[in-house]
């Protein structure tokens, strides 16, 4: 009690089906403070409003230890995690296009910027799997 944890979130399944995220994507949100044990393997966390919708006992495999520092500022859009600890990337922008030879086929990709992450991890994908995925983003 009193000690504070991350929070291990995953991306939707389904959503993105050609190219994994970067590894500096979040994969923990937090920290939380533990307020007490709940049986041998699970802690009950305050979370705080945004996070209302979500039960707030948690096993110890969802948990990461998190040891406190004035200096750490750590803001995530916590209105965006579902019940089951999931969230959906959505695309912010088209950085650059580019058209790859591919066994003597061009196929045409885009270099996209996922919402809520910096310009560093923008990631190339085929405009076929986003034009898939987001029917709205693409002209």
């Amino acid at each position: 009690p009193g000690d504070g944890v991350f929070l291990k979130v995953s991306l939707a399944r389904g959503v993105r089906r050609f190219s994994i995220k970067g590894k500096l994507s979040p994969c923990f949100i937090g920290p939380f403070e533990i307020l007490d044990r709940v049986g041998e393997v699970s802690y009950r966390l305050a979370l705080p409003p945004q996070l209302s919708h979500v039960h707030n006992v948690f096993q110890v495999s969802l948990l990461r230890g998190y040891k406190y520092h004035p200096l750490h500022v750590i803001s995530y859009p916590l209105d965006q995690i579902r019940a089951d600890l999931s969230y959906v990337e959505e695309p912010e922008a088209i950085l650059d296009r580019q058209d790859r030879v591919m066994r003597n086929k061009t196929i045409p990709f885009v270099k996209i910027l996922w919402r809520n992450h910096p310009e560093l991890e923008a990631i190339w994908e085929t405009e076929e799997s986003i034009q898939t995925s987001y029917p709205h983003f693409l002209p």
